[in-house]
């Protein structure tokens, strides 16, 4: 992987965490960090669930593979702050 593509899971990471966030009600307790470090995450899980259902690559934005990963993202961000709350 090169420079550029590791910024741009980075970035693309932070955008599907915060959308993801976004999605869940209520206050959450976890950081800007790990809100992209779940972003980060859903967006390559949700990537390899896309390409599963062959749904990753169509004409045009692929909407079904975003929605994938910041539904990903959301369950990550509200099992993390849950379980930062039961601390």
């Amino acid at each position: 992987m090169e420079i550029s593509g590791l910024i741009s899971a980075i970035v693309i990471g932070a955008v599907i965490g915060i959308l993801g966030r976004l999605v869940v009600p209520g206050r959450q307790r976890i950081g800007v960090l790990w809100t992209i470090v779940v972003g980060i995450i859903a967006a390559l899980v949700g990537t390899a669930v896309a390409e599963g259902l062959d749904v990753a690559d169509t004409k045009g934005v692929d909407w079904t593979e975003w929605l994938i990963q910041i539904g990903l993202a959301a369950l990550g961000v509200a099992a993390l702050s849950r379980a930062k709350l039961r601390r």
